[in-house]
């Protein structure tokens, strides 16, 4: 197998791991360790296969995911955000350069609203306002980061 078959095979296989993730948080309000750690560590083989020099390229994905998940801890220690949700974007991080990773957060903080505007619509009308509602936010991670995936899909290399 090629460096360039892995550039799509890669992402996609991410893909696929994202909407796994996405589904699994709706229906359970939990993402499995193991999705995440497989997003986590596809990410080398992906810098690999795009050409991604170590020094600063891997230094530089390394350094970001690591400063977003530390933001994200910060959002679960108030709990704002579950585990799974803040373990996810760490990973995905590791994919996405540092401008395509502030255009995922955007799309999920926009998703994450939507979704929670919804849940506190069902809540009012169907079970009349009974306590707090628990928004499965992989889903918005999910559906950013494969928004978000299209770009190193079909422009690698700028």
């Amino acid at each position: 197998m090629t460096w360039s078959i892995l550039s799509w095979l890669l992402p996609a296989t991410m893909g696929a791991l994202l909407l796994s993730a996405g589904i699994e948080d709706a229906r359970t309000r939990e993402i499995a360790n193991g999705k995440n750690a497989a997003i986590a560590l596809l990410a080398p083989l992906w810098w690999v296969s795009i050409g991604l020099d170590p020094w600063p390229g891997m230094a530089i994905q390394l350094g970001v995911a690591a400063i977003a998940f530390a933001f994200f801890v910060g959002a679960f220690a108030l709990g704002q955000m579950g585990g799974g949700d803040v373990k996810m974007i760490g990973a995905l991080a590791l994919w996405l350069t540092p401008a395509n990773l502030m255009s995922m957060l955007m799309v999920m903080a926009i998703v994450g609203g939507v979704l929670t505007i919804l849940f506190l619509i069902e809540n009012r009308v169907k079970r009349g306002d009974r306590g707090g509602i628990e928004v499965p936010y992989g889903v918005a991670i999910a559906i950013a980061g494969l928004l978000t995936l299209r770009e190193p899909l079909l422009n690698q290399f700028t």
